[in-house]
């Protein structure tokens, strides 16, 4: 491969997705601070009354969520080089330590960012003004549906490196640790993140769509 290979774009169809198509009810009530961690929800027979309104609340916001979600990421593959014991990369690791640990060992990376659009930034903003339980389920559902399409892509990239004898470390993303927020710049730059999947940043680096992730998946041989 290149030192950086030319930027990809994926969009995923729900139908064709069992973690897209199904929401965990777990992870959302996570999200919105209802759960104390994962997989500390019951399973469905076991679900207290309580627990079961909030399940139909999700449900119903689900229903009006779903057509206006749009599940995209765009990503390149990239040669890691390394400083000593610091990992080389297309933009500015600014000393990390953090993100030298998660990438030890690392001969490639795939840097990537998802989106599932702004729809649902509209319906939270909707819900802010009418019905504040609304609200927070439509801010988590939003965060678990970024992560759901966060995961399935980071599956399909296992998958590849996988056939390549190379295996993946955990996804680290700018604002983790002591790798800065500053590094967002570069990675809208790098993935053309506001022309292929609309998302761009405001003057305090967060994105917009709120419900977008970026991060990076390091890759090594697995006979190293």
């Amino acid at each position: 491969m290149s030192d950086i290979e030319p930027i990809q774009l994926k969009t995923y169809d729900p139908a064709g997705h069992d973690s897209l198509a199904n929401v965990d009810y777990g992870e959302v009530m996570r999200y919105g601070g209802m759960m104390l961690s994962r997989g500390s929800v019951a399973p469905d027979e076991e679900l207290s009354e309580g627990t079961g309104s909030v399940r139909m609340l999700i449900d119903e916001c689900m229903e009006e969520a779903r057509p206006v979600l749009n599940y995209k990421v765009c990503y390149r593959h990239v040669r890691v080089g390394w400083d000593g014991d610091m990992p080389v990369m297309p933009f500015d690791v600014h000393g990390s330590r953090a993100f030298a640990r998660i990438m030890k060992g690392c001969t490639e990376a795939v840097l990537m960012a998802a989106t599932v659009g702004v729809g649902i930034d509209r319906l939270i903003a909707k819900y802010n003004r009418i019905s504040p339980s609304k609200a927070l389920i439509m801010q988590a559902l939003g965060a678990e549906r970024v992560e759901a399409a966060c995961d399935l892509f980071g599956d399909g990239i296992k998958a590849e490196m996988a056939a390549r004898g190379l295996g993946c470390r955990p996804r680290f993303s700018p604002g983790y640790g002591d790798l800065p927020l500053t590094v967002q710049k570069e990675f809208m730059v790098l993935l053309d993140c506001g022309h292929l999947v609309g998302i761009t940043l405001n003057e305090s680096l967060l994105m917009s769509p709120s419900k977008s992730v970026t991060a990076v998946i390091g890759c090594f041989p697995n006979d190293a």
